[in-house]
């Protein structure tokens, strides 16, 4: 090659050499530009469809496709001075095909040391709530308090405003989200969370309304299909604590583990329905009124249906709840009726005004249980709540099923129905308390409403004030059953009309105004659990009652001879021998006719006896009319004959201890019986007590609370 040669080659390439440099620096000029330009339009896009004033600080490129933008900030122009968002900065990938075509296409979010503050007045006015509002030619929540909250619009918004604010590739450094209102606080701490090719990993710390709760996030979200499966779990060793909870109810409500899914939503016709599933792992309730002790589940899940409409909540068919073992198939719906179309009234439903809670609520509820072996449902039952049948195995299968039916309108339509079904079922081993000692001679521990021990003794033959089954006067054996619970001898436990009764009269009186106990449940209560009133001894004691009843573990004249030598008849007066000594100075098996209704008239309230007499001793009112009511019931059942019921007086004789506290004055003329004083009882329906033709088991046990009880004899 001739030296001309080579320099005309040189020539060419300082020539190229040159004209690419110029090309990148006007390709680099280029994409700044545009890139100037593409931010400019985002501003514009995001402006126009929220109000709000997007600034953006200095951008450039770091690297060919890598932007980065030092400082962002949106603030809502209804409220200028209150910053909704704030970024120290911010980086993204940009194609450059996208950004030369006009239609920049941004990816890979990375934001580093940003701040998101959400606040809300007292007024009611907020700085975020634009995020949810409706697209254009959405429908609108219907906000028409007579016909109550759309649920299923509301939630529907929720989601998409959600799913569509979630970028497909993002990560977050040192994110702080703040909520401020008169009620609430919030701070969430986030020193990582990432979204890469949909996968979500990350941390964060959460202080809510002085909870403070440090989760691991790890999920999957899927945004154009509306599925997210996210799992939730502690980290540090310490449960997570839902605030919102604790606060508003009182209880605390903690997991390890809590994993769900959303496995697609449809939404029409005004109604959502979404598909998924929910499970927690080491899940705990503690409220004062469900157990005195924590309740845990240690594993249990839901697969739902879930349907939201207007004033509307429905789990529909396909929904699957797994207990530890056990499985059920619930279905539930709940509406409110609108406000014109909801009937209230004292007599009807207890309600005074139709803006009432459960004014116009209608409640349906079906569950059926999978046929679970025997020993499967027992290890599945959440640990503290059965606690006396912890450790119980047995053979057979046992299968659950429920159904309740409740509309407010017409609250006398009450339907409960709930039954255990045991199929070869036997128990071969008993758990922590031993069922059986019905059966033989045991110490019983009386205890007072606030839990303290009042006073120990046998239950037995050794207890020289034992009385057994057939030393007891039939006249008593008769009045209480007859009061108590009419079929204790051919019943299985339970009563469910008498329950029905029972609870449609405390809604009604909006109190625990009557109790749907029958012997069986009393004697439960009194020789296995203890006297709080808490949701989960009532079911405890329901399985037990079930248990003793169903597998004949003790004759009905042996439980009834035990309930007679354990209850309470008055202040530290335990058993039949004290009452009726007490009472009448008599042995229990002398009792007469109207010392025996006057006995049974008091188990209820057993510390008010002395209310049901005047200070000269006179029957009142109320006492009369159950001596009366109940005598004429065991005359026609046969219990006693129809002179004994017309011979039958209004005059109780006390000739024991018990006289000198209701007997506290003496008449200067001859005794005359003085007019009805019921004050303190609402009258017992004779309708009620007789049972009618659609409640032949209903019982007593009722009454309105007394108001002040009898002094405590002297033991």
């Amino acid at each position: 090659m001739t030296p001309a040669t080579k320099r005309k080659i040189g020539i060419g390439l300082g020539i190229l050499a040159v004209l690419l440099a110029v090309g990148l620096g006007i390709f680099l000029l280029k994409r700044q530009q545009l890139l100037n330009y593409a931010l400019l339009q985002v501003k514009a896009k995001v402006e126009r469809k929220f109000p709000v004033t997007l600034s953006l600080g200095p951008a450039r490129f770091t690297d060919l496709n890598t932007v980065q933008l030092d400082g962002v900030s949106v603030v809502p122009t209804a409220l200028t001075t209150d910053t909704l968002l704030r970024a120290q900065t911010v980086r993204a990938s940009l194609s450059v095909r996208s950004l030369f075509a006009g239609r920049p296409v941004f990816s890979n979010l990375e934001i580093d040391n940003a701040s998101l503050t959400a606040r809300k007045t007292a007024s009611g006015t907020d700085n975020y709530s634009f995020l949810y509002k409706r697209k254009k030619g959405q429908p609108v929540v219907k906000r028409d308090t007579t016909k109550g909250t759309n649920y299923g619009l509301l939630a529907n918004q929720l989601l998409e405003a959600t799913f569509d604010n979630v970028p497909g590739e993002a990560d977050f450094r040192n994110f702080l989200i703040t909520y401020r209102s008169p009620r609430h606080t919030a701070t969430l701490t986030m020193p990582e969370l990432a979204i890469e090719d949909g996968d979500i990993k990350g941390q964060l710390t959460a202080v809510i309304d002085s909870v403070r709760n440090r989760v691991g996030v790890l999920g999957r979200i899927d945004a154009g299909d509306y599925e997210v499966d996210a799992q939730i779990f502690a980290l540090d060793r310490r449960p997570v604590v839902l605030p919102y909870v604790q606060r508003r109810y009182g209880a605390r409500v903690q997991f390890d583990t809590v994993r769900v899914s959303l496995t697609g939503k449809d939404f029409s016709d005004d109604e959502l329905t979404v598909k998924g599933t929910a499970s927690a792992a080491n899940f705990i309730v503690n409220h004062p009124k469900l157990s005195d002790s924590d309740v845990r589940f240690p594993r249990g899940g839901i697969d739902f249906v879930a349907r939201l409409g207007q004033d509307a909540f429905a789990l529909e068919k396909g929904t699957r709840v797994l207990l530890n073992r056990m499985e059920f198939f619930p279905e539930f719906s709940v509406r409110r009726l609108p406000v014109n179309q909801r009937v209230i009234g004292k007599e009807i439903n207890g309600l005074t005004s139709r803006s009432q809670f459960m004014a116009g609520m209608q409640v349906k509820l079906n569950v059926e249980s999978s046929e679970t072996p025997t020993n499967d449902f027992f290890a599945s039952l959440p640990e503290g709540m059965f606690e006396t049948l912890e450790g119980t195995q047995g053979e057979g299968t046992l299968k659950y099923s429920l159904s309740a039916d409740l509309d407010m309108n017409k609250l006398d339509s009450l339907r409960f129905n709930s039954g255990l079904r045991g199929t070869k079922f036997r128990i071969t081993r008993f758990g922590r308390e031993n069922l059986n000692k019905l059966n033989e001679e045991f110490p019983y521990t009386a205890y007072n409403d606030k839990g303290d021990s009042v006073k120990t003794f046998l239950v037995g033959s050794s207890n020289p004030e034992f009385t057994p089954y057939n030393e007891v006067a039939d006249y008593l054996k008769y009045a209480i059953m007859t009061a108590e619970d009419p079929r204790f001898m051919s019943h299985r436990g339970f009563m469910e009309k008498a329950f029905v009764k029972s609870a449609i009269q405390n809604f009604k009186e909006r109190r625990f105004a009557r109790g749907g106990s029958t012997i069986s449940m009393q004697l439960v209560k009194n020789v296995f659990l203890t006297r709080k009133k808490t949701i989960v001894r009532k079911v405890e004691e329901a399985l037990i009652v079930w248990i003793i009843e169903n597998t004949r573990l003790a004759s009905k004249e042996r439980m009834l001879e035990v309930y007679l030598n354990i209850i309470e008849w008055g202040p530290k007066i335990y058993g039949v021998a004290e009452a009726a000594e007490f009472y009448f100075d008599k042995q229990p098996a002398n009792l007469n006719l109207s010392e025996s209704l006057f006995l049974a008239s008091i188990i209820p309230r057993p510390k008010y006896y002395r209310n049901g007499f005047n200070q000269y001793g006179e029957m009142r009112g109320s006492a009369r009319y159950f001596h009366r009511l109940i005598a004429q019931l065991m005359a026609r059942k046969g219990y006693i004959s129809q002179g004994e019921y017309e011979g039958l007086g209004n005059f109780v004789a006390f000739n024991g201890p018990a006289r000198k506290y209701i007997v506290r004055a003496t008449r200067d003329t001859v005794r005359t019986t003085v007019a009805a004083d019921s004050s303190q009882y609402e009258p017992l329906n004779l309708i009620d007590l007789l049972g009618g033709a659609a409640a032949p088991d209903a019982g007593v046990n009722q009454g309105a609370p007394p108001t002040q009880p009898a002094t405590p004899p002297n033991n």
